[in-house]
């Protein structure tokens, strides 16, 4: 598999691309990285920067173009990048080469569940409230995420919610602050707050996971490959 090493993930949280990794190769994987720093492109089709946004897509649609025409599927971990590569991008770039990236860009629930189906990983368990970024419902869904935690015998919640409220930029912006606050305080912040000492907080979004340190709850929310790679690590319960 190729893992898509997003901006987000490589600049900010490297340790969620990591446990990725841990997870994929423990699965029986063999993981491929791009040599060179690539992105989607979101950061331009966000501000409307279109033109920039195809010159970079095209870009990176050059690099794995030997993976995918070779069948491998490529891993996203970010939901609004993995969005991009799905749907954004054909949309911006109507190409052959574009399309069947769309074909073969996977979440790492959906890799597991469609290439993995057998596999069955040891683990702990345990119990977690999801917080389902926006991208990813509208995209991808959240089944196989469902399938996979019950996989690994984590017991959790769906927020059903909405938004968190931050949204890439737009909550980090001076004038949007009370929006995103009253985004929150719908739903997302009062789970946080609510969540038991040995309940995770899963957030596959970078945004969603800055919206929960933003509680100020002393919680982090935590990435789906962080949660597996924690349950696959930890000693199981007798019984």
């Amino acid at each position: 598999v190729v893992l898509w090493a997003d901006t987000f993930t490589n600049s900010f949280d490297p340790h969620v691309g990591q446990a990725a990794v841990r997870v994929l190769e423990a699965a029986g994987f063999e993981v491929r990285v791009p040599p060179v720093p690539l992105c989607c492109g979101l950061t331009w089709i966000s501000t409307g920067q279109l033109r920039i946004a195809r010159r970079v897509l095209a870009r990176t649609v050059r690099a794995l173009r030997p993976w995918v025409e070779s069948g491998v599927p490529v891993v996203g971990l970010e939901p609004s990048c993995t969005a991009v590569f799905r749907s954004d991008g054909p949309e911006l770039l109507n190409t052959p080469e574009t399309r069947l990236l769309a074909e073969r860009t996977l979440t790492l629930a959906e890799l597991l569940q469609e290439r993995a189906a057998d596999w069955r990983p040891a683990s702990a368990g345990g119990q977690a409230v999801a917080q389902v970024h926006c991208h990813q419902s509208a995209i991808m869904g959240y089944d196989a995420d469902r399938a996979v935690l019950d996989r690994f015998g984590i017991r959790t919640s769906v927020l059903d919610s909405g938004c968190c409220g931050q949204a890439g930029n737009f909550g980090f912006e001076r004038e949007h602050h009370a929006v995103s606050v009253a985004c929150a305080e719908e739903g997302l912040w009062p789970a946080v707050r609510a969540a038991g000492p040995h309940e995770a907080i899963l957030a596959d979004g970078f945004s969603c996971r800055m919206q929960i340190a933003a509680a100020e709850a002393g919680r982090e929310g935590r990435h789906l490959a962080e949660l597996l790679d924690t349950a696959m690590s930890r000693p199981a319960t007798p019984g």
